[in-house]
């Protein structure tokens, strides 16, 4: 089945729309600065484990926040990948195609899609924050309420969450995307055009090896809690500490 073009999704009684922007687990094309020292298949595994707790925590968040938004998957390279239309069918997102030459141009265009089919918000997130609370997606759109534009900093610099209440021509231009420049470059371009914009919490997102060591302690510090209290999903935290030995046995 083809993915459905962006001009024919459905409209929605919904206001806000919460996209997944994630790539599918394709072996040497996700989590490469990861590489070495996990191979490809291994950071597909890490990657593809990431992709599934994101889209079950947004899904619970919806259900346990009672948020009314409709949940969306931009995929790359195509939403017609298989992993993707399992994603679809299992928890019940709406897939999109990501479009464009870069990674601005192609937020730039799920805003653009998604205010096209009547959204009057549109929060993007990131697949690398397998940790985040529920409560920052609802302390996201609340802050959207009296801001054009709202952040979730990432620690490296760039940032792991961003909501538009409408399009933000120039944002997504000239940004060294993937450096610690992009939070700072994002700010004073909102600033510069008139976008009123606003951070929530800072959290940490997984791109380096210093990032998986500080996710894998958490993880393990994790394990002590009782199953109830724990974030980290059972099948996360099987990959983890099978990578933290295989880290072991290499260094």
């Amino acid at each position: 089945m083809k993915p459905i073009p962006p001009h024919s999704l459905p409209l929605t009684p919904h206001q806000t729309a919460l996209v997944v922007f994630a790539k599918a687990p394709i072996p040497g094309q996700v989590k490469t600065r990861l590489c070495p020292p996990l191979t490809p298949d291994e950071a597909a595994t890490l990657h593809g484990s990431f992709v599934l707790d994101t889209l079950e925590r947004t899904k619970a968040a919806v259900a346990t926040l009672k948020l009314p938004i409709d949940r969306y998957l931009a995929c790359a390279p195509s939403a017609a990948h298989v992993f993707f239309k399992i994603m679809e069918e299992r928890q019940g997102v709406k897939l999109i195609d990501q479009v464009g030459d870069d990674l601005g141009a192609r937020m730039n265009q799920a805003f653009h899609t998604l205010f096209s089919q009547g959204y009057r918000q549109v929060v993007l997130i990131g697949t690398d924050v397998p940790t985040l609370p529920l409560d920052h997606f609802k302390l996201a759109l609340t802050t959207l309420e009296n801001h054009d534009l709202v952040l979730g900093p990432a620690l490296d610099g760039g940032y792991y969450l961003i909501g538009l209440k409408r399009m933000a021509p120039g944002l997504f231009t000239d940004i060294p995307w993937s450096t610690d420049q992009v939070l700072r470059l994002t700010q004073e371009k909102a600033a510069t055009i008139g976008i009123k914009a606003s951070l929530i919490q800072p959290w940490r997102d997984v791109d380096s090896l210093a990032d998986l060591e500080a996710l894998i302690e958490v993880c393990n510090a994790e394990a002590k809690k009782a199953k109830n209290d724990r974030v980290f999903s059972s099948r996360t935290t099987g990959v983890l500490q099978a990578l933290a030995k295989r880290l072991c046995s290499r260094a």
